[in-house]
């Protein structure tokens, strides 16, 4: 019997579009949540990180195993609201189609973890251990939600994670790291006829970004499954006005890691050039503000299995199962875990996520919440009887 019928789960979907997350505002969305899951006797924490942001924390079932259950809150900026065909804010429906901000990543996938959670609470399900669903506030700058959720130790006693970041009808099973740095450089000003007399920010960090894409881009580093080391430069600036020596240059870059080349390498390699470069006049340096590690697990691990038969049902396409290009909460929430750990990014999606008029099809969801649904209590057995056969 289910307890949410497809107008009711669109509900729930709607109320959690229409929060605006944009960098904000996830205790809004935490207390919706909570509120939700109290009118099926289903517990959860809300905990504050700092002004209206904060993560949420809600169990059914009890004792070991430990099945963990995740999502976002926040969601990127709309951009150019007149590129838009609907308001990004309010869920809507076009011919079997959903549009919104978020309704691809990745608030159809919280709310069917939501819904799978409260349809196996009221079937007494499961039997035996626990599913956690930990909501997270802003992932999409820094995974800082997730950090809060690892240091408190909510990763802990957790045996297997869902992350259910979009897919589609494809599982993966790793992601690359990421890497934040911005780059400065600091010169001398003069006047642009007399350029000996200062020193030149810009040319400094232009020659500094052209030599690191040579190291990183050019050097043949070895790769496995995950695919190369990706690095580039994102955002630039310097300068004041046109006929003034630059005293200072700014850039930011993104490095998609892999475990072949880790994230140290490439601060290691980093600090190399600042030395060189420094040696000659230049002042460069340059911070991390973001440092999230490769995920590596076993491609064979029992959720992908699962997952993968699970998924036949809704599609005849083959079913991929290979590394997330992008970055998920799984960067902090893995940390530590062994390399046979139980983990899969899966969830309804495609390759809207962050786009004007970001959609979905509406079927996938309604999908997902069954999958979930099944999913969750299959590996919680699966690892029940394991455990009992050793």
């Amino acid at each position: 019997m289910n307890y949410f019928n497809e107008s009711q789960s669109l509900e729930v979907l709607r109320k959690l579009i229409s929060f605006n997350t944009v960098g904000n505002n996830e205790e809004d969305v935490a207390h919706y949540i909570q509120e939700l899951l109290a009118k099926y006797d289903i517990k959860s924490q809300i905990i504050d990180v700092h002004g209206n942001r904060a993560n949420l924390v809600a169990e059914i079932g009890h004792g070991q195993p430990v099945l963990g259950l995740t999502g976002h809150m926040d969601v990127v900026d709309p951009g150019n609201l007149e590129a838009w065909n609907t308001n990004p804010f309010e869920l809507t429906e076009k011919n079997g189609t959903l549009y919104g901000r978020g309704v691809c990543d990745m608030k159809s996938g919280l709310a069917a973890m939501i819904i799978a959670m409260i349809e196996l609470h009221k079937q007494g399900l499961p039997k035996q251990g626990t599913i956690r669903l930990l909501a997270c506030m802003s992932e999409e700058i820094g995974e800082v939600g997730s950090h809060y959720l690892l240091e408190d130790g909510l990763m802990n006693d957790v045996d297997g994670l869902i992350v259910g970041e979009p897919a589609g009808y494809n599982i993966f099973y790793s992601e690359k790291g990421s890497m934040d740095i911005k780059v400065t450089s600091k010169g001398k000003t003069s006047h642009s006829s007399m350029p000996e007399f200062g020193y030149n920010a810009i040319d400094a960090l232009m020659n500094f970004l052209i030599e690191a894409n040579n190291n990183f881009r050019s050097n043949p580093i070895k790769q496995g499954s995950m695919g190369p080391l990706v690095f580039n430069t994102t955002t630039i600036k310097g300068g004041t006005q046109v006929n003034s020596i630059p005293d200072y240059a700014e850039a930011d870059v993104n490095v998609r890691t892999i475990p072949e080349y880790t994230n140290q390498q490439v601060i290691d390699v980093l600090n190399q050039m600042v030395t060189k470069f420094n040696k000659t006049g230049a002042q460069i340096g340059f911070d991390v503000y973001m440092n999230e590690k490769p995920v590596g697990v076993a491609k064979d691990n029992i959720l992908v299995e699962l997952t993968h038969d699970l998924m036949k049902k809704y599609t005849d396409d083959k079913i991929l199962v290979v590394p997330n290009p992008g970055i998920t909460d799984a960067s902090n929430l893995v940390q530590g875990k062994s390399h046979d750990f139980p983990f899969i990014i899966a969830g309804p999606g495609n390759l809207t996520s962050h786009k004007v008029n970001e959609e979905m099809d509406k079927q996938m969801y309604f999908n997902y919440i069954d999958i979930y649904e099944e999913l969750t209590v299959k590996f919680l057995s699966r690892v029940v009887a394991d455990v009992k056969v050793e």
